[in-house]
């Protein structure tokens, strides 16, 4: 029996643990299948605080994970199988394990969306990007693609023209479905291309170990080319983990977990944190302050007391 469940190990899950144990609470986190989440398959992150040398992901993850412990937190590396929101104290399936907390934090996150190539996976950090404001950067005076036509893929396209020396977007489509004012953005800007009508065959490059160029086909002729590049920004979408909160919490229409400011969800006494409630910033910052807020809410919910200020 734990005062407090956190389902999730991303910069909001570790946050939430950090203050929850901090302010005394008996914590556990249930790391999942890919314990610290997004940040453990990307390289160097140079936009969190504290930092100003940039830091690899998985080494930020690593010392956020230590100093949740530092604090009690239990961490166990366990996906959760099911969760009984019926009431508090509420009964996770973890493993073999059945668990009890009188409170829970949701925060799984959400995955980006991929082509599925296999080059796409060698070359993720090295040229293979789901993230333009976290690395838009590093290809400061550099051509670039972005992969997929709507307001997401448009907005990045349009982003990465401040550090980039042209943008080519590929879409399947010969149309965008971006709205029409995100449009006007892109066609207006001289260093954004358009690839109609094509998909990524594949990604060039796996040899030299940096991204070098795509293979594109035509999907109307049949038709390849390659493309010359030194990096690619994969914009279509992103998928949350939500499956098991299916009819358990409210949903959005995407699979985000509907939830207010303080992170309280659709049932009392269940907070959300991070990416699987964030379908706009995304960035490991906002994942952290949303856990923060997570934590401090349940502590008051728990018990019954006014938020402090540890």
């Amino acid at each position: 029996m734990y005062d407090l469940a956190i389902i999730g190990s991303g910069p909001a899950g570790l946050t939430a643990a950090i203050y929850a144990s901090r302010g005394e609470l008996n914590t556990i986190v249930l790391e999942g299948t890919e314990p610290g989440g997004q940040l453990t398959i990307t390289s160097e992150v140079e936009n969190f605080p504290g930092f100003p040398e940039g830091i690899q992901g998985p080494e930020l993850m690593e010392r956020m994970k230590k100093q949740a412990a530092k604090f009690g937190t239990e961490i166990v590396t366990v996906e959760v199988k099911s969760i009984d929101l019926s009431g508090s104290p509420f009964r996770l399936t973890a493993g073999s394990d059945e668990i009890e907390a009188t409170a829970v934090i949701v925060a799984t996150g959400s995955k980006a969306r991929w082509l599925g190539l296999e080059s796409e996976s060698k070359l993720r950090g090295k040229g293979v990007s789901a993230c333009a404001t976290c690395d838009g950067f590093f290809f400061t005076d550099k051509e670039i693609a972005v992969v997929g036509g709507g307001d997401s893929a448009i907005e990045e396209a349009t982003f990465l023209t401040r550090f980039a020396s042209k943008v080519t977007v590929i879409h399947r489509r010969d149309k965008l479905r971006a709205s029409k004012s995100m449009q006007k953005k892109a066609f207006d800007n001289e260093k954004v291309e358009f690839a109609w009508e094509s998909v990524v065959e594949d990604i060039l490059g796996v040899e030299e170990d940096r991204v070098t160029g795509l293979l594109l086909k035509n999907v109307n002729t049949g038709e390849t080319r390659e493309l010359p590049l030194d990096g690619v920004f994969i914009a279509i979408g992103h998928t949350p983990a939500t499956d098991i909160f299916q009819g358990k919490l409210e949903l959005d229409e995407k699979g985000y977990i509907v939830a207010d400011e303080k992170g309280q969800t659709s049932v009392e006494g269940v907070f959300a944190a991070g990416d699987v409630k964030d379908t706009i910033y995304r960035q490991a910052i906002t994942a952290a302050g949303s856990g923060c807020i997570a934590a401090l809410e349940a502590y008051k919910w728990i018990t019954d007391e006014e938020i402090p200020t540890w």
